[in-house]
């Protein structure tokens, strides 16, 4: 395999990338998401969280978590092998607590707020997504001679102008290839809870219906006690007639939604519709090794996205009850396909020339629910989950990357590293330049992992719900202390739940978010699930207040509206602090526009209703 040495860096890079990346809902602090680099190979999974460092004492741990998170062997060997074989991210995290923005971020280097990526692709017939202006890593190493791949989800918009104008399709973003769903996984894909369209579509179309049949009843019961002069048909019989179109149109519409949104593509080709979710594992791992087999003589980056284990769970029959902990234990499946994709890189003898890197989206969904059984799994000790944009349980995520001979073996990684951290790395080595003509987030992880160079790693990373900034992270190098200042939380509904119970996600600011003027202050490192608010000393409060009021003087945010308070009693906050946030709050986005197209809102009130349902719900999953 061809070995390419970057003009920059001082060690031989591999000449594939396998960026195996995708949300497991698992939680471990200490092993944050990786992406199989070992050709730029990268598999991705779209719900797992990640935790604190966990041992086989840990009596939080989830059935969802890897035994690599846990130090129990042969229940996913391959994990645990990368894990063993390669480097830890401790203190890893996703750009946002919902896969779509983290997966943007991810892609570009960038904050999903300088994207305009507040959510996800909601309809495959509607407009918006990843802009086209945004340059990802694919785009960079295609024009460097890789050839580029993408196997399994890809949620980040598909049209512009009408259906068939693919501006935000992958291959627009400079994928050579793509084979797997446009959009995200969801129940109503299988006809199964949580629904994410059909319940909030069937109650506008259920009222709709019943207001028909009332007026009916009126209307027959005055034509027949002579009120009203009507002829019986049309007038009479007629909304009778609406409220059965409209209440088959209800019953009918969870078909409809699969048909129209759940379906595989293989570039521009629609090749099944709908998708066969219980065949997909073997369709992408097909996929994945005769890519692998077709480009063995050419550097290439590979991105496989996994549908595991994200809510509803797709396990393929021969997995069913294979652990003992249920639905979720049956991640062993994700397993045992990363076993098979290292499997192909050996036999290709690329094993040893390949970057492999495991990670995942965002933390655990603590909502998906159904019949009052969880479904969405554990963040373990860290608070909060999936759609809480400050909690450490939503952006906490597990990460192996493997680089045998280059990656010292079993070493851990503690400082903050971020999955925005992957764009200037997989850049660099592969020669290419990091663009200029725009702020990049990231940071290159090599110096880090390798530790050739002191402070090469983020001082600071900042921690958004939607548009509104919800806490900063403060690493203090001398002191090796983790600090966390939260400007906003969530009101867990019912309090005291650590979720918002009934609803697809919290929300960041349409339901009621406790905005604190003296921010919440925690020690991440002796207090990493956040339980134990610092009152004191003043001193210690002062300086990361002061130290992270400079940070925000001096960066370039999205103007948003700020999250509605609780009622509650609210410690005022240093004036240097209010000012800084203020600034941060008021200074404009880059000016070029983000927002994606949208096509015009139809004149029609019960098209309306159903739109603006569909919009609130978007805003509450942001993910789905």
């Amino acid at each position: 395999m061809l070995k390419i040495r970057s003009p920059d860096v001082g060690y031989q890079v591999p000449g594939c990338y396998m960026l195996v990346s995708r949300m497991l809902e698992l939680s471990s602090p200490d092993v944050p998401p990786g992406e199989l680099y070992r050709h730029l190979v990268d598999l991705t999974s779209p719900d797992v969280g990640c935790s604190q460092m966990l041992d086989a004492r840990s009596p939080d741990v989830g059935p969802q978590v890897p035994r690599c998170w846990i130090l129990v062997p042969r229940i996913i060997p391959h994990l645990d092998g990368l894990a063993r074989d390669g480097m830890r991210l401790t203190q890893h995290l996703a750009a946002a607590s919902v896969c779509s923005p983290s997966h943007a971020a991810f892609l570009t280097g960038r904050y999903p707020v300088r994207l305009g990526q507040y959510g996800g692709a909601w309809w495959a017939a509607v407009s918006g997504g990843l802009p086209t202006s945004e340059i990802t890593f694919a785009k960079i190493l295609q024009q460097q001679g890789y050839a580029t791949g993408l196997i399994g989800k890809w949620h980040l918009g598909l049209n512009c102008e009408s259906p068939t104008h693919h501006c935000h399709h992958p291959l627009n973003h400079r994928f050579d290839s793509f084979f797997g769903v446009p959009f995200t996984l969801m129940g109503d894909c299988l006809q199964a809870e949580p629904s994410e369209k059909r319940a909030c579509l069937q109650g506008p179309l259920d009222l709709g219906a019943q207001l028909l049949l009332l007026s009916q009843l009126c209307l027959a019961a005055g034509k027949l006690t002579g009120l009203l002069g009507l002829r019986w048909v049309p007038r009479v019989l007629g909304p009778g007639c609406g409220a059965l179109l409209l209440a088959c149109t209800s019953r009918l519409l969870g078909v409809f939604i699969v048909h129209a949104d759940c379906f595989l593509m293989r570039d521009y080709q629609v090749v099944q519709q709908p998708l066969r979710f219980e065949a997909s594992t073997g369709l992408f791992l097909r996929e994945a090794e005769a890519f692998i087999h077709r480009h063995q003589a050419r550097p290439f980056l590979l991105l496989v996205s996994f549908l595991h284990v994200h809510v509803p769970l797709v396990t393929s029959p021969a997995f069913w009850g294979c652990s003992s902990h249920g639905a979720y234990g049956d991640v062993e499946e994700l397993d045992w396909m990363v076993g098979r994709l290292l499997v192909a890189l050996d036999g290709a003898g690329l094993g040893r020339r390949t970057l492999v890197y495991f990670t995942l989206d965002h933390g655990a969904s603590l909502e998906a629910r159904a019949g009052g059984a969880r479904l969405g799994g554990s963040n373990s000790v860290h608070r909060g989950g999936k759609g809480m944009g400050g909690w450490e349980g939503g952006i906490r995520v597990p990460g192996l990357a493997c680089w045998p001979g280059m990656l010292p073996a079993g070493r851990l990684v503690p400082e903050p590293t971020s999955l925005m951290d992957l764009f200037p790395t997989v850049v660099r080595l592969a020669g290419g330049w990091v663009p200029a003509d725009r702020e990049v987030d990231g940071r290159d992880l090599m110096p880090v992992l390798l530790r050739t160079a002191q402070a090469a790693g983020h001082n600071f990373l900042l921690h958004y719900c939607e548009a509104r900034l919800h806490a900063v992270r403060w690493f203090n190098r001398p002191s090796c202390t983790v600090w966390k200042l939260h400007f906003a939380t969530p009101c867990f509904d019912p309090p005291g739940s650590g979720a918002c119970l009934g609803f697809p996600a919290c929300a960041c600011s349409r339901r009621c978010m406790t905005r604190h003027r003296r921010p919440l202050l925690f020690d991440l490192t002796a207090d990493p699930g956040e339980t134990r608010p610092l009152r004191g000393p003043m001193a210690t409060r002062r300086r990361v207040e002061a130290a992270v009021a400079r940070m925000l003087r001096t960066c370039r945010p999205p103007r948003g509206p700020a999250p509605r308070p609780c009622t509650q009693h609210l410690e005022p906050a240093p004036a240097a602090l209010l000012r800084a946030r203020t600034a941060l709050c008021l200074r404009p986005p880059d000016p070029r526009p983000l927002t994606p197209t949208r096509p015009p809102t139809p004149n029609c009130p019960v098209l309306r209703q159903i739109l603006a349902c569909a919009s609130h719900i978007q805003g509450l999953t942001s993910e789905y």
